[in-house]
């Protein structure tokens, strides 16, 4: 499959930008941002890279055809008209994924099941055999978007959501979407030229984010497989050189990665997806409460974090965001913190002009991500003291 080919990166709310950017220094063309997607130009190579390397995608489609639906016969009658078993074969197992807006079909699952159809006889008719469906961890993935009168019929060249980058064996009660984390860092301006914390570490999300980026590792280094292997035309030396060049781009890190957690359990779980992300040696985690601790760098230092909501974990919102307020001006001069809630009247509380606020999603829930500067010279005469 010689040449390029346009393909579309499916992302988050907000992050649209960040991903053309990704896009743009990977070396893409036609980089066009979308609503939670970013469309873009590159070969099958790039293909490769980009489910590798990118850092802020949920998915990397490969549009196949377009074509004007008017009724479920147009909708078998187009999709039935692909080669599909020049793409995979006949042993391997499919899903379809459906996303329709539209006055002619308004179920996705009947969508799904006429594609379904089309696919199964057009393999009948060619190879006298029939793939079997597979919703649980299929072979393939085909993605059908239907908007009006338009269908795009897609690959999807990941297969599972690329947030899951295969280092997070253990997680804690509310842990952060790997893709959300990678993209909060780099919206707050982290690019590893400081020190880090994350003061409320949980299960070290940010930690190993935190550390990808600062030394140029590739977001999906960890991730044993994707879709597209799967295809007709997977080349694995091509593959194998696009993960080798990639790798040849790291970076070395010379400052601290800093995880907090007064929970045993989150700090033994960060230290071990450190370890299988294999960047325990970048990364140190310590079992303190946030709360009595002051800032353990002379330099600057950039913080991220995401606090309980009150959601999932009981507190007391006003007096914990005070506190965290609280422990900022008095014990962090010097740095940079940003943090995400869902819980925007608990923002209240923290008792500081945010500098910067930016809305996202943390799942369904809709969030601002806020920076606080806390500038030299407001530190308090005397240290809290740890009653651990």
């Amino acid at each position: 499959m010689a040449g390029n080919f346009k393909m579309m990166a499916k992302t988050l709310y907000g992050f649209e930008p960040i991903l053309a950017k990704e896009l743009r220094d990977l070396g893409a063309g036609q980089v066009v941002e979308g609503v939670r997607n970013v469309t873009f130009e590159g070969d099958t190579g790039f293909m490769y890279k980009a489910n590798l390397c990118l850092r802020t995608a949920l998915k990397v489609y490969k549009p196949i055809k377009t074509f004007q639906v008017f009724n479920e016969k147009d909708l078998y009658n187009h999709i039935y008209s692909l080669d599909w078993p020049s793409l995979f074969d006949v042993e391997k197992n499919f899903a379809i994924d459906s996303i329709v807006t539209s006055d002619v079909f308004n179920n996705s699952m009947f969508v799904s099941l006429k594609a379904k159809d089309a696919i199964v006889d057009k393999f009948r008719a060619v190879v006298r055999q029939r793939p079997n469906v597979s919703t649980q961890d299929p072979d393939v993935r085909i993605n059908i978007h239907i908007f009006k009168n338009t269908c795009t019929v897609s690959l999807d060249s990941s297969g599972s959501s690329l947030h899951q980058r295969g280092y997070r064996i253990l997680t804690n009660i509310a842990p952060i979407n790997e893709v959300l984390a990678a993209g909060l860092l780099l919206m707050s301006g982290w690019d590893g030229q400081s020190d880090f914390l994350d003061p409320m570490c949980g299960s070290g999300t940010f930690l190993i984010e935190a550390a990808m980026i600062a030394c140029n590792i590739p977001a999906n280094i960890n991730r044993e497989s994707y879709a597209f292997m799967h295809w007709k035309d997977y080349d694995p030396e091509l593959h194998q050189k696009i993960v080798d060049a990639s790798l040849k781009k790291t970076r070395e890190f010379h400052h601290k990665i800093l995880g907090y957690d007064k929970a045993p359990s989150a700090v033994r779980k960060s230290q071990e997806n450190a370890e299988n992300a294999n960047l325990a040696e970048y990364i140190t985690v310590e079992r303190k409460d946030f709360f009595y601790t002051e800032k353990p760098v002379d330099g600057p230092l950039h913080i991220v974090f995401n606090p309980p909501y009150g959601e999932r974990l009981p507190i007391d919102v006003e007096e914990f965001y005070a506190k965290i307020g609280d422990t900022l001006k008095q014990s962090y001069p010097g740095t940079k913190a940003w943090l995400i809630t869902s819980n925007l009247e608990a923002l209240k509380h923290v008792g500081l002009r945010p500098s910067q606020k930016i809305k996202a999603f943390n799942g369904k829930l809709e969030s601002k991500f806020v920076q606080y500067e806390m500038y030299e010279g407001s530190r308090k005469a005397k240290p809290h003291n740890n009653p651990s």
